[in-house]
């Protein structure tokens, strides 16, 4: 076998980008051989592809990520978790019809409605919803939330009032409307499954919104992509995600005139460590 793959590689031409490859996941300086790419390379798009499709497609396990949420000891305390649905059928519907997907079903409203009638007034509501990519959500929800919640409960000036964890079937976006508009939230965090590449199946997005209702504008949304070890890890997108949510707390207000200045909290903290440090 090794000597038919050295022997393949002498037919291959080597591109001289194929040392920036180490850089990034984009697929450049491939080679090539007569006018093709080569045999490996083909089968490694075929395989992205593939992925991309099932991150589609593959329904989530809702129970198991119910499972993870529960046992986790930072988690558990926002039990029980709330399993609802939006007003698509299948999946089918939902690629067909997204609208149907930016709303819950009557039932899933009903619930909510009766957790909400216990008189509570909550801060904040965290909705995990499937998306375009159920890999997204039943990978990295669980640890993102950990990492921000950790922060959340060390605050010292504000005690977060936090409702139950609700997981949407087929939801877009705006369904975090319904789900903070029923319990009588302030703040919602929605995170979902984006739209997969051929180098990232499995991107989760964050989306913070202030005084959710239903008929929301995206522009009155604060938005962090491609939350995922490989793109911008668990502590970098719970910081960013802090900053909007304290700054959104304080201002009343989020979207377009909520600007994101998390890296400029980052850096004043470690110039003050860099001080201390060089002052002792």
């Amino acid at each position: 076998m090794s000597e038919i793959q050295s022997t393949n590689e002498e037919f291959v031409y080597h591109d001289p980008w194929d040392k920036l490859r180490q850089f990034t996941d984009a697929r450049i300086g491939l080679g090539r051989v007569g006018t093709s790419i080569p045999t490996d390379e083909l089968l490694r798009f075929q395989l992205s592809h593939a992925q991309a499709i099932d991150a589609v497609h593959v329904p989530l396990d809702i129970a198991s990520l119910e499972t993870q949420l529960q046992e986790s000891k930072v988690l558990a305390p926002y039990s029980p978790v709330l399993a609802l649905h939006s007003k698509v059928q299948d999946r089918m519907e939902y690629l067909q019809r997204p609208d149907l997907g930016r709303q819950l079903d009557k039932h899933s409203i009903s619930k909510l409605q009766d957790v909400a009638a216990c008189g509570k007034h909550y801060d904040l509501a965290f909705v995990i919803a499937d998306g375009l990519s159920s890999y997204a959500v039943s990978r990295h929800a669980k640890p993102f939330l950990e990492q921000l919640l950790g922060l959340l409960q060390t605050e010292n000036e504000y005690t977060w009032k936090v409702a139950p964890i609700s997981l949407v079937q087929e939801g877009r976006v705006a369904v975090g409307d319904d789900v903070a508009e029923a319990l009588n939230a302030k703040q919602v965090i929605l995170l979902i499954g984006e739209r997969p590449g051929l180098s990232s199946p499995d991107s989760m997005g964050f989306y913070l919104t202030w005084g959710a209702k239903r008929g929301m504008d995206d522009s009155q949304r604060n938005c962090i992509s491609n939350i995922r070890p490989e793109g911008l890890n668990y502590q970098t997108a719970a910081h960013r995600a802090f900053y909007l949510l304290t700054e959104s707390r304080c201002k009343s207000l989020s979207g377009v005139d909520l600007k994101d200045r998390s890296d400029d909290s980052l850096l004043e903290t470690e110039e003050k460590k860099l001080f201390s440090l060089t002052h002792l």
